[in-house]
């Protein structure tokens, strides 16, 4: 059944926005600028590519693994006290990643601890906060905001990592991105001032919500697609800097292009969540995936270049998370918002599933044959693989399809 927002007195959409953007800002800021970390890291602790490919693979299937239980726990206790444990958890984790001298310490906190937290503080607990705080007409929207504001962080924080790791090197800049993961904790007391969980009260169980969501095909796909999705993204945001080192081009084009994918997936995120109140989101999902895999296409065909490094990026940046808002949006349009934690958590793991494919295949790939194309030719098939799983799914409610079904 579809769920009314709690009624907030007092309270401004655009101050719930800012908030929960700000959050998303920290959390994905931080999270964006690892892969500035891999070849400064692995040169100190003569590690080889796949040592770090494996601790940031491992950190997305941990993140997308717990991200079902963490939405779970905001939609049944509040998101409140799930924003606070990741904050915490972040900060360790980051602090864990400056100390590490191993593999095994590398892959325990950049990977488990980091990928646990921000489980608790990026897109699906945030949503699920905004998904009883903002109307139903106004929440492809509002989450294509939040989403661009995640996209913002990168932007900025790709050159501040940079500038950071230039003066203080790379153990210090880590210690400085543990004390700023702290300020999600008072962010998210402003964000769910007031917030009632969604799941509080008595009706549909978790349980019974999960079983009704695996039930449909539209669903199922969802999880196709954004399976596709980490797998991509995580792949070029680890990798692509590290490529164009080895094409010839200087670091500083890769910390450009990093960048420009932030800055346009401010743009790109916007304008999806503003489309998808106007368009099918499933078919505008389908063009995403489907100019993905061109853009790849052209991009490996044509001589490489500083100018087409970054046209590739800003390209790829208007793609880069303009499928977040238009995959949770769909969820909350389907299921509602009584477990859309949840829900959407569970989507998210199959995007994370993905994620550690792609960063840790590009690493393993790489090593074996000295060459990324063969990961390139695998992400272009895997576009037109999602492409196509969208277009059957129906974006009615359930409530509606019944009453359909009755009359």
């Amino acid at each position: 059944m579809m769920n009314a927002p709690t009624p907030l007195p007092q309270r401004s959409l655009a101050s719930v926005l800012a908030y929960a953007a700000l959050i998303v800002c920290v959390a994905m800021g931080i999270r964006h600028t690892f892969g500035l970390f891999l070849t400064p890291m692995s040169m100190e602790h003569q590690w080889s590519r796949e040592v770090f490919s494996f601790a940031l693979a491992l950190q997305n299937l941990l993140w997308g693994a717990t991200q079902p239980f963490a939405g779970f726990l905001a939609d049944r206790f509040g998101a409140r006290r799930v924003l606070w444990g990741a904050s915490v958890l972040y900060a360790f984790g980051l602090m864990g990643m400056a100390y590490a001298s191993t593999g095994t310490g590398l892959a325990a906190t950049a990977g488990l601890m980091i990928g646990a937290a921000q489980s608790g503080c990026t897109y699906s607990v945030v949503f699920a906060a905004l998904g009883n705080l903002v109307p139903a007409a106004r929440r492809g929207w509002a989450m294509g905001v939040v989403a661009a504001a995640g996209s913002f962080g990168q932007f900025l924080m790709i050159p501040v990592a940079s500038g950071l790791i230039g003066g203080l090197g790379w153990f210090g800049t880590l210690l400085v991105f543990a004390a700023g993961a702290l300020l999600i904790i008072p962010l998210g007391a402003a964000l769910t001032q007031g917030l009632v969980a969604a799941a509080a009260s008595k009706g549909q169980t978790g349980r019974e919500a999960l079983s009704e969501a695996m039930g449909e095909k539209g669903y199922l796909l969802l999880n196709l697609g954004y399976f596709v999705c980490g797998f991509q993204v995580v792949f070029i945001g680890v990798h692509f800097p590290t490529y164009l080192l080895d094409k010839g081009l200087g670091p500083e084009v890769g910390m450009t292009c990093l960048a420009l994918i932030g800055l346009f997936n401010v743009f790109g995120s916007y304008s999806a969540g503003q489309l998808g109140n106007r368009l099918p989101k499933r078919l505008l999902l389908s063009a995403i995936y489907a100019i993905r895999s061109v853009a790849i296409g052209l991009f490996l065909w044509a001589p490489l270049t500083p100018a087409s490094a970054y046209l590739f990026a800003a390209t790829m940046g208007l793609l880069w998370l303009s499928t977040v808002p238009l995959t949770n949006a769909i969820v909350a349009q389907v299921f509602g918002v009584r477990y859309l934690g949840m829900l959407s958590g569970l989507v998210f793991f199959s995007h994370q599933v993905g994620s550690f494919l792609g960063v840790w295949l590009g690493g393993k790939l790489f090593d074996a044959t000295g060459s990324y194309n063969t990961i390139w030719g695998i992400c272009i098939l895997l576009g037109i693989v999602a492409a196509l799983c969208h277009l059957p799914i129906d974006e009615r409610s359930l409530e509606t399809r019944r009453l359909a079904t009755a009359g």
